[in-house]
């Protein structure tokens, strides 16, 4: 049983940003300090990418771990209530998410993935790890 009404479960879902996120910030932060440009939210894109960095031909996806089932992670835990209904959302997210990346792939960009947890515990060393990865790919692809 759900201890607090639908009414106030809906208003705290409400307040649930899909934009402009905390670890998204991080990363544009970082990005612009390594002088790297990139636009934010392509809808021409498929899965709508969080940053894309034309000049290298990549983009950037930064995750919720509980929206978009971050394998391992602690925070990617299912609801005890109404788990029928979280089970099959989280699969179409998935699904979804796997589906723009497939389809990113085969018009040749470049997928990065950011796990919002990996920016909790380790962000400086896990964005310079990401600047570092799409420099260097971008140095041997072509």
């Amino acid at each position: 049983m759900d201890h607090i009404s639908s009414e106030h479960r809906s208003w705290n879902m409400s307040r649930i940003r899909s934009e402009k996120t905390k670890p998204e910030q991080l990363v544009a932060s970082y990005l612009r300090e390594n002088h790297m440009g990139y636009r934010r939210y392509s809808k021409d894109l498929p899965g709508k990418p969080d940053f894309v960095l034309s000049k290298y031909h990549a983009v950037i996806f930064v995750n919720g771990c509980f929206w978009h089932r971050h394998k391992g992670c602690k925070k990617a835990a299912v609801p005890k209530t109404n788990t029928e209904y979280w089970l099959a959302k989280f699969q179409k997210n998935v699904e979804r998410d796997e589906a723009a990346y497939h389809m990113l792939k085969e018009n040749g960009w470049r997928v990065f993935v950011v796990w919002e947890c990996e920016l909790r515990k380790d962000a400086p060393y896990k964005l310079k790890e990401l600047v570092r990865e799409i420099l260097i790919d971008d140095i041997f692809e072509y």
